[in-house]
């Protein structure tokens, strides 16, 4: 099968585990370096579906994909070997990037634009286990913007309520992800999102997920739904043993029973489908075996958004493989089944990562098998 022949779901497993190169570098000056989330990404609007892509990675800058310079409209070519495999749009620079807060802070160092209509904020850029050699995620860049200048270490409450109203008022943001670096404590930073989350439902009715670690009581998923969070994210990662105490010593001290013992407290609290896990395939799980875990989340009614381990750049895992696109459509096209199936769609998420989807083809799949 050519690369123009490739189904979008097949296309987009490609674009983000080969990355592309970028003819223009002007193109990806506002892209993300650095920080959580999709970091040292472009977002690209592909076939009516904005999918974040690696431009910034080592991987990337080898790329087979080149995207040619946009044209006044906005739009361009992916091409592979001269041929072009798909038509391109780049999402207009959000309009409250140009605006500052009442103490001068400009609101892109508050919270920025992830895909085309979410508005994403790490509450607290800093981690207990950032600094520790012994403990930190391989995978994260949490202190690199921080490190940079390109955001501040701790949002406050009326600066993100500020900055929501703005975006939503200014560029239509439909929905907002808030994260945050884990602080010493038993909430694990529930603390902090709870207030964040009520100060922004004060000023504009938007859905927030909220993401955290599972906090040691299970009261807290109850305090941050009543503070006003729509859906929670805790984010397993890693789904073995392990590939989690190789990859990410500190958090693999919390268990992968005790995330499941969290998810099926916080399910009944925000319901079925509002409670998901990130996982990242391609840092030594097989297929198989997030499959397994996969099929349990959902039978606890929680969303599992498998997404392509992408490198960062900076981190200790700048050099490792990211997956084939085989690899990634033998998980995410059964994965799409068994939730079709279930009745956990990413249409139904009401904010957050599954919702959004740019950062996987996982929906994609799900389309087609509900069209």
């Amino acid at each position: 099968m050519t690369p123009t022949e490739l189904p979008t779901e097949r296309l987009i497993n490609e674009l983000q585990s080969f990355g592309v190169r970028l003819v223009d570098p002007k193109a990806g000056a506002d892209s993300r370096r650095g920080g959580a989330g999709p970091s040292d990404h472009k977002a690209l609007t592909i076939d009516g579906m904005t999918v974040m892509v690696p431009v910034h990675t080592a991987p990337a800058f080898e790329s087979p994909y080149l995207a040619e310079r946009p044209g006044p409209d906005g739009r361009g070519r992916i091409t592979r070997d001269g041929v072009t495999v798909a038509d391109f749009g780049l999402p207009a620079r959000p309009r409250f990037y140009d605006l500052s807060t009442a103490d001068g802070i400009p609101y892109s160092k508050i919270a920025v634009l992830h895909g085309r209509d979410v508005l994403a904020t790490t509450v607290l850029q800093s981690c207990i286990r950032y600094q520790s050699r012994t403990k930190t995620c391989q995978f994260c860049a949490i202190g690199q913007s921080l490190a940079a200048g390109r955001t501040t270490e701790r949002k406050t409450p009326a600066q993100l309520a500020e900055v929501a109203k703005a975006a939503v008022e200014l560029d239509g943001v439909k929905h907002m992800v808030m994260t945050t670096g884990t602080p010493p404590g038993s909430d694990r930073g529930a603390a902090i999102l709870a207030e964040s989350a009520a100060a922004v439902k004060a000023a504009v009715a938007l859905p927030i997920q909220v993401q955290c670690e599972p906090p040691d009581d299970d009261i807290w998923f109850e305090r941050m739904r009543d503070a006003g969070a729509d859906a929670l994210g805790m984010h397993l990662e890693a789904v073995t043993p392990e590939v989690r105490a190789r990859i990410m010593p500190g958090k693999a001290q919390v268990s992968i029973e005790r995330y499941l013992t969290a998810f099926a407290a916080a399910v009944p609290v925000f319901g079925r489908g509002q409670v998901s896990t990130y996982i990242l395939a391609g840092l030594g799980d097989t297929v198989e075996a997030i499959l397994a875990i996969s099929e349990k989340l959902v039978a606890l009614g929680v969303y599992p958004f498998v997404v392509p381990f992408i490198p960062i750049s900076g981190t200790p895992l700048e050099s490792h493989p990211g997956p084939d696109a085989g690899f990634m459509h033998a998980i995410l096209k059964p994965l799409a089944a068994m939730l079709v199936e279930s009745g956990l769609k990413a249409t139904d998420v009401k904010a957050g990562c599954g919702k959004c989807g740019a950062c996987s083809a996982l929906s994609t799949y799900e389309r087609r098998l509900t069209a």
